[in-house]
């Protein structure tokens, strides 16, 4: 009886390209999905996604409801989060483009946390303005980023808008 190595040596080689493939892949960044990511509408944000933002692109992610760009990831997306009650404490601005308003918490900068204001589900983007200069040298332009997420943030309709203070309504005098 003769014994021969060919099968495991073929099924070896047959490996190979598997391996390759699988060795190319970017590590999936892990995201905790907001308590309410499994919103219908989320569903409709999630689809619409840019495949780049801020010129940084796509990653896959771990969670429903999410989207992550860059690597190292310097834009983090998560749709469902609680909807933000009006507020003084963190600026509003809107966007020029497309009309959507953000409240802005730059209490973690570099980091900067935008979240839509007057829309149910509410998005949340994080976005990383400096960069890592060790591995990609960009820097986020957070405006940049939420203008490029506009059409898919659009699907969410408004509710409510941001007003300034001048516009806000004074309480009657008695």
């Amino acid at each position: 009886m003769r014994t021969t190595t060919r099968t495991p040596v073929i099924a070896m080689l047959a490996m190979v390209p598997l391996v390759a493939t699988l060795a190319g892949c970017a590590a999936i960044v892990p995201l905790e999905p907001a308590d309410d990511a499994a919103n219908p509408t989320c569903a409709e944000v999630i689809v619409r996604l840019p495949d780049n933002v801020a010129g940084l692109d796509m990653r896959e992610t771990n969670a429903q409801g999410t989207g992550a760009w860059g690597k190292p990831a310097g834009v983090l997306l998560r749709c469902g989060v609680a909807v933000p009650d009006p507020t003084a404490s963190l600026a509003c601005v809107t966007a020029p483009a497309d009309g959507i308003d953000w409240l802005r918490d730059d209490s973690d900068a570099p980091n900067y946390v935008f979240t839509t204001y007057g829309r149910d589900p509410a998005v949340q983007v994080v976005i990383d303005s400096d960069g890592d200069p060790d591995i990609d040298g960009d820097e986020v332009s957070g405006f940049d980023a939420l203008s490029e997420l506009a059409g898919a943030v659009s699907q969410i309709t408004p509710d409510s808008f941001c007003v300034a203070f001048s516009d806000a309504p004074t309480p009657a005098e008695g």
